[in-house]
């Protein structure tokens, strides 16, 4: 009996065998037909049979076609192109793996016609299958639709939105006239986000400019669509620099409504350096700091590091501001780099207020980031930082603030740590514009 079980088992064993050789070779016969599909070299002149549209979907600017792939054994993409309005073609590919394709960068909702293929390792193409499909508003006009150029104080004012966050490049051509000179400027922007706010500058001086200034606004996304709009003229707001001649502040501690004046001495800072006009630059060390006296604990409970309040000397309705950052490199030159420029100890985020009298308190204005601009060669910073950051009062609705004597910044953040550093402590220079209160 035991004799029988043993022929029994050797048998089975070799018909086990016997079938993982042939499965073993079934896979391998398999798995070379597959490899043929990415063979170097390899070619063959039979066409596959076209991909079968099933439906498709609107996207804004574009169409989700659905379709069912060949089956030829060396089917390697499904490709759908179609002619822009320069009759360039655009061409997209998927793996044939999949069952759905992605067709962008139409810039009307009007039909649109595309055709659909198959393509193989060899390179041969099947029949084309046309589909016409209508997409959805293209980013190009949704951007152009919600731009807005607002006149500002000696600058323009750029809003949008970008639903989509498709990459756009948005184009303001601007056109003026000093001491009866035109004179042309122009801005480029990028935008993958979903809002965007930039300053034009440039030389725009209101003081100079008797004429409203032309504006032409251009949109162009990565497919070559493009929009373009002429705007009304824009008549420029008006402000000067406060003279800081009459400027003051309290000494360390001396409180106004419960709020401390920050202290700004230590190490090499002085208070009265932030309003001197002289900004820290290279070998020139001239800036406030807070060290690590009077700090207060955490903004996000209501606390911060530190307040500087102001006394103009006089009353003013304010406009904007312009700060400038500390910048120490001991035996640098013009051409030295970054450093500390949108780098500890700088301020990144900052609150502004007035002081109403008529409520006998602080009024808030408006809170401020200034923006870490990335990927710069390390000297463009440095020229970025030597310019300043300005900032608007109300960056939304460009205006006055109510007339009055007193300016306080609140210091918030500093840069690192994406914005989340709670001990900034420097700052080299304060400058205010506005106009003389009635």
């Amino acid at each position: 009996m035991k004799d029988l079980l043993l022929i029994l088992s050797v048998s089975d064993l070799r018909r086990s065998l016997s079938l993982l050789i042939i499965l073993a070779l079934a896979l391998c016969l398999v798995s070379c037909d597959e490899n043929k599909r990415f063979e170097i070299g390899y070619a063959d002149s039979i066409a596959p049979s076209p991909p079968v549209y099933v439906d498709y979907k609107p996207l804004y600017g574009g169409a989700i076609i659905y379709f069912i792939a060949p089956e030829d054994e060396d089917l390697l993409s499904i490709d759908a192109t179609y002619l822009n309005k320069e009759g360039q073609e655009v061409w997209f590919s998927v793996s044939y793996f999949t069952d759905s394709i992605n067709v962008l960068g139409f810039s009307d909702t009007i039909p649109q016609k595309v055709q659909l293929f198959a393509t193989d390792r060899a390179g041969n193409r099947s029949n084309k299958v046309d589909v016409t499909v209508t997409p959805l508003q293209s980013a190009v006009s949704q951007v152009m639709d919600k731009l807005t150029v607002k006149a500002g104080f000696s600058s323009l004012i750029v809003d949008w939105e970008n639903e989509q966050l498709t990459p756009v490049n948005i184009f303001v051509d601007y056109e003026y006239v000093v001491n009866g000179q035109t004179k042309t400027g122009y801005a480029i922007f990028s935008s993958n986000t979903e809002t965007g706010q930039e300053l034009i500058r440039g030389d725009l001086d209101a003081s100079q400019i008797t004429q409203p200034v032309k504006v032409t606004v251009r949109i162009e996304d990565r497919y070559g669509n493009s929009k373009e709009k002429v705007l009304e003229p824009l008549s420029l707001l008006v402000d000067i620099k406060i003279p800081k001649a009459n400027w003051s502040m309290p000494n360390t501690n001396d409180s106004i409504a419960g709020v401390p004046q920050a202290f700004l001495n230590a190490s090499e800072g002085r208070a009265y350096m932030l309003y001197d006009d002289i900004i820290a630059d290279e070998n020139t060390f001239n800036w406030a700091n807070t060290g690590e006296i009077g700090r207060t604990g955490d903004p996000k409970d209501g606390n911060v590091p530190f307040n500087i309040m102001i006394d103009l000397g006089d009353y003013y309705e304010l406009s904007r501001i312009v700060t400038h950052q500390r910048y120490c490199y001991s035996g640098g030159s013009e051409y030295s780099g970054r450093m500390e420029y949108y780098y500890y100890p700088n301020i990144g985020i900052y609150r502004m207020y007035y002081w109403d009298e008529d409520i006998a308190d602080w009024e808030e204005i408006s809170t401020h980031k200034i923006t870490f601009p990335a990927d710069l060669p390390s000297r463009a910073y440095r020229l970025l930082g030597r310019a300043g950051d300005m900032a608007y009062m109300y960056p939304d609705d460009p205006r006055f603030t109510k007339a009055t004597r007193w300016f306080r910044y609140e210091a918030l953040f500093g840069f690192n740590n994406d914005y989340n550093d709670l001990n900034p402590n420097c700052l080299s220079e304060i400058t205010l514009y506005g106009r003389k209160a009635n």
